[in-house]
């Protein structure tokens, strides 16, 4: 089965040690992927390498088995993600903005007027969509972006931090509506500090943390945050971080323990 999306040895460096290195991931159809680590582990980074947002200096990206630099239009159009802030032009309203967004990833007329109207409902939307984005409150912009994402019912989602700004009830029409997409086939790579909230959709839970894949969690496990924190640590002690020396320029690897008691 091709994986949804692949990367392979993905390494991408940034000027001052950040970035990722060598990472190795895939997220199959139907599958719920979660990748977790600290601030500056390299999550963010990784999820645009993934969408072909920033270009990486080795290794390979693939979408439904299509490298990501050769992409056309019509996988794009198979693509959901929300990276950061939600992108929304305030001066439209919310049905107006998700609108424009479904015509933008293929879906004509109709069916576009149809897919607004579900996503509005499915997450909660319909007291606001005849707002003008721009009134909106920060947790409900960050609805009207996940609308985006979804209404469309992707191939691939991509979304990173996606419960950022929810409110109790947001986050719990989210939960429901990636695990209806995942049902669906799709392929879903998520990013979350809040550890309790992805084992509870998660099929696959990666930790990042120094630009790398450093271990899994187990979505049922009965302390998944003191199960992570063991894994972070034992990644930042010298004897485990020495083996991976040669990675980084200088004779370090960036974003361990050190860089981050320095507040890089």
């Amino acid at each position: 089965m091709t994986p949804r999306l692949e990367l392979r040895g993905v390494r991408k460096m940034y000027e001052g040690g950040d970035g990722v290195l060598g990472v190795d991931l895939s997220v199959m159809p139907g599958e719920i992927h979660a990748i977790v680590g600290l601030n500056g582990a390299g999550k963010s980074t990784l999820m645009r390498l993934a969408l072909g947002i920033s270009t990486a200096d080795a290794g390979w990206a693939g979408i439904d088995g299509v490298p990501v630099p050769a992409a056309r239009w019509d996988i794009w159009a198979g693509v959901g993600h929300l990276l950061e802030t939600p992108l929304a032009y305030p001066e439209l309203t919310v049905r107006q903005n998700l609108r424009l967004s479904a015509r933008l990833h293929g879906l004509g007329g109709p069916a576009a007027d149809a897919a607004v109207s579900a996503i509005i409902a499915e997450l909660g939307l319909e007291k606001y969509a005849s707002r003008r984005a721009g009134r909106l409150s920060l947790g409900n912009r960050q609805r009207v972006g996940l609308a985006a994402a979804l209404q469309h019912f992707p191939r691939l989602v991509v979304l990173d931090e996606p419960s950022n700004a929810l409110d109790p009830a947001g986050v719990i029409l989210l939960r429901e509506a990636i695990a209806c997409r995942a049902r669906a086939g799709a392929g879903v790579l998520i990013s979350s500090h809040h550890l309790d909230e992805v084992s509870r959709i998660a099929d696959r839970i990666t930790v990042i943390n120094g630009g790398r894949v450093v271990g899994e969690l187990d979505p049922a496990g009965t302390d998944i945050e003191r199960a992570f924190f063991a894994i972070v640590r034992a990644d930042d002690e010298p004897d485990s971080r020495a083996d991976h020396d040669a990675l980084a320029p200088g004779g370090r690897e960036p974003g361990g323990r050190a860089d981050r008691e320095a507040g890089r």
